[in-house]
């Protein structure tokens, strides 16, 4: 079995989305990914990962995360596979305008 490690920091966690630089936050809601919302997440919107595999896939279940009452814009993803004795996320992304310079 090939063991694959995520290479990303959690710099602080938090209940909600947070605009850092404002300091508002945003109520958070968790959603299964839709086909209607695949082609929203193509290299060409600067998505880093193809999320239509991971969506087609049936061992998998994608989720979006996006704000209350604004459903429409997803602000990051995560795949997960459920297994019997613990739950294994294969891809985790925050949406390409969520992503800092630094």
């Amino acid at each position: 079995m090939i063991q694959i490690e995520q290479d990303f920091i959690v710099d602080k966690l938090t209940d909600s989305f947070l605009n850092t630089i404002s300091g508002d936050s945003f109520e958070t809601q968790v959603g299964i990914l839709k086909q209607t919302d695949i082609d929203k997440l193509s290299g060409e919107t600067g998505w880093n990962f193809n999320w239509r595999t991971e969506f087609e896939s049936l061992e998998k279940e994608v989720y979006k995360l996006s704000i209350v009452n604004n459903s429409d814009i997803i602000q990051g993803l995560v795949s997960l596979t459920v297994e019997p004795d613990h739950v294994f996320m294969s891809l985790l992304e925050s949406a390409p305008f969520n992503v800092g310079q630094n």
